[in-house]
């Protein structure tokens, strides 16, 4: 595992932003796995500035994101499509063909999540898969369970991660309790993968994931068998 020790959030962005930028210029039709939150918007708002610099092409990129809430339409402001669209696609040269969300909106819970994994599949996988950690050790919406999931598939959210996504929501109450999201097997099976996680509460989360014992009930464990990992954190967080 490659390890960046970053002084704050911003500088921690900025090197996120590098990393993915570096993966663009080597590969300029790369698949990037993408992730939604708080954590990668300093990320994205640093590929804007390198974009509008002229420094980045983002024109043959292909991303596929790690989920979705259930029942939220894209154009419902909550909805993770509407905040890659805000933070991200909007202010590039990105062919929003070519970016993927899965379907919050498809009742078919299976239809959905096959769906997802046609998509993944019918794009050779993902070349770098950019990743948030929660204070569970989830990655993407994949809880803390008895296996690690192998299919995009349809999950209940932790009642901790429900809570620690009140903030964007009028109240706990209005936060999706289901969602769809990317298996821990193609999770695993991207080439690279790049972990981002800033602050004080995630310090102690980071020691289990990556210096403890892997198992299901810490999901982001799992990345430690992974030969090509990069965390990216600051000094409150990894010291």
């Amino acid at each position: 595992m490659k390890l960046y020790c970053a002084k704050g959030y911003e500088q921690a962005g900025r090197i996120t932003a590098n990393i993915l930028a570096a993966q663009i210029i080597m590969k300029p039709d790369s698949v990037l796995g993408l992730a939604t939150g708080s954590t990668p918007v300093s990320a994205y708002e640093h590929l804007i500035r390198r974009y509008e610099a002229g420094d980045l092409d983002f024109s043959s990129v292909h991303s596929i994101n790690l989920d979705e809430y259930r029942g939220l339409n894209p154009e419902n402001d909550q909805s993770y499509r509407y905040f890659m669209n805000t933070h991200l696609f909007n202010h590039i040269n990105i062919d929003k063909k070519n970016t993927f969300v899965p379907d919050g909106m498809e009742a078919d819970a299976e239809k959905a999540c096959q769906d997802y994994d046609e998509i993944i599949r019918s794009h050779g996988g993902i070349d770098l898969q950019l990743l948030g950690l929660g204070h569970n050790g989830h990655i993407g919406f994949n809880e803390p369970g008895d296996a690690f999931a192998r299919t995009t598939h349809l999950v209940t959210l932790a009642e901790s991660t429900v809570l620690a996504n009140a903030r964007f929501f009028a109240s706990a109450t209005d936060v999706p309790k289901q969602a769809y999201t990317m298996d821990i097997g193609s999770i695993m099976q991207a080439r690279k993968i790049l972990v981002m996680a800033c602050g004080e509460s995630k310090k102690e989360i980071i020691r289990k994931a990556f210096y403890g014992p892997i198992t299901p009930q810490v999901p982001a464990s799992v990345l430690q068998l992974h030969p090509d990992v990069t965390l990216v954190g600051d000094e409150a967080a990894l010291i």
